[in-house]
């Protein structure tokens, strides 16, 4: 099978979505699956390798490695040439919401290839909470989307859940990354005219690091060590967090991995106890978060998975978090959920955590968590495949 991918940035560039899509990829290539991307071009130009369609793209000013482009077509003339000596494409995959996703559902539909859609992100929170008219803004992507769907298309979108529709209505199958997320698209139309039912396919955590880790014996520490991982942007509340870590009244170690606008307020809030370990490639971020005691996530409201809780859960590191809707995806005894949203309450849960969850040292009990590895993901991704071509 052949899978074209349509992403909103780069795969070789930083972000949830990124490591997402990546992941997915190699497991099907280890399965005897083809797999090429369309994205933007890095800033550095396109990259010599047959699997990346890179198409001429611009820099994203706040974002030092992001770029954007604006779909045309003469970018579904440049993937036609670019795949005329690639196997014919059996399944379009879009995993972008922007250019990638205007240019994806384009090329399907022009091509008569079924269309799968992941669903990544809360646009209603991320463009509503950040952009001063995002009534305009959406008009805008409206302009896009009927380029895109040409006589299919609706109607011009005023709102986030308007937008995410207009393309999802039409498509082949549907996916989210989480039963929560899927939920929340559901009950604002977000699905597809042809299989309303939303398939739930979480991102999984690659084989190889699971493998790996479980034949590492977890360390005793001196103090519980405590990792927060991801950007640091309001919406993931690293401010509230470290808030959280002054008030607690156990000894314990703080690091934080990531990188983003709030750096220099994060490192005057951040005590003695705290270690900013900067942005980490996947591989060590998932180290970082083996190594450590517990994992928070203090977002809320936001996630649409929330990626490093997964990760922590399936390395068997104990997750702290304060969003219920990402709690309710979660093994039961897997984490501890906040009281409510404030500094206290996150203080009293590192306190209770400190106190009752530290894990011992030794052996990592990973046999019952084998639901989270990529390779069975990969597995029901296929499935998925499979419904959308058999439309």
């Amino acid at each position: 099978m052949h899978v074209l991918i349509f992403c909103e940035q780069h795969p070789f560039t930083l972000g949830g979505a990124q490591v997402s899509v990546n992941l997915q990829a190699e497991f099907l290539e280890r399965a005897g699956h083809t797999v090429t991307f369309v994205s933007p071009a890095l800033r550095s130009g396109p990259v010599d390798d047959e699997r990346y369609i890179d198409l001429p793209s611009f820099a994203v000013p706040t974002v030092k490695e992001y770029t954007w482009l604006w779909p045309r077509t003469s970018h579904l003339t440049m993937i036609a040439t670019a795949l005329e000596n690639r196997p014919s494409v059996d399944i379009v995959h879009v995993q972008s919401d922007f250019w990638g996703a205007a240019l994806g559902y384009r090329f399907a539909h022009d091509n008569a290839i079924p269309i799968v859609h992941t669903m990544h992100h809360r646009l209603d929170v991320g463009v509503d909470g950040s952009i001063p008219f995002p009534g305009i803004f959406y008009a805008m992507l409206g302009q896009w989307q009927k380029w895109s769907l040409g006589s299919r298309f609706e109607k011009r979108p005023t709102t986030a859940f308007d937008y995410l529709a207009g393309y999802a209505h039409h498509a082949d199958i549907v996916i989210a990354p989480s039963g929560h997320f899927a939920r929340l698209l559901t009950h604002n139309d977000v699905t597809s005219r042809r299989n309303p039912q939303i398939a739930v396919v979480p991102t999984g955590v690659n084989d190889d690091v699971l493998d790996a880790v479980a034949h590492t014996p977890r360390i005793k520490h001196v103090s519980p060590v405590y990792a927060w991982v991801g950007r640091f942007s309001p919406e993931k509340r690293l401010l509230e967090f470290l808030d959280g870590v002054a008030r607690a009244t156990a000894r314990l170690s703080v690091v934080i991995a990531g990188g983003g606008a709030l750096a220099k307020k994060a490192k005057a809030m951040a005590g003695e106890n705290v270690v900013f370990l900067g942005a980490l490639p996947y591989d060590r971020a998932i180290e970082a978060i083996a190594e450590a005691d517990f994992l928070v996530q203090s977002s809320n409201d936001f996630e649409t998975q929330g990626m490093t809780v997964t990760e922590a859960v399936s390395l068997g590191t104990h997750v702290i978090l304060v969003d219920e809707e990402v709690a309710r995806d979660l093994p039961a005894g897997s984490y501890t959920l906040t009281t409510d949203l404030t500094a206290v309450a996150m203080g009293r849960a590192l306190d209770s955590t400190a106190r009752n969850h530290v894990p011992a040292a030794g052996k990592r009990e990973l046999d019952h968590l084998a639901e989270f590895r990529q390779s069975r993901r990969t597995k029901t991704m296929l499935d998925v495949y499979r419904r959308a071509i058999a439309r």
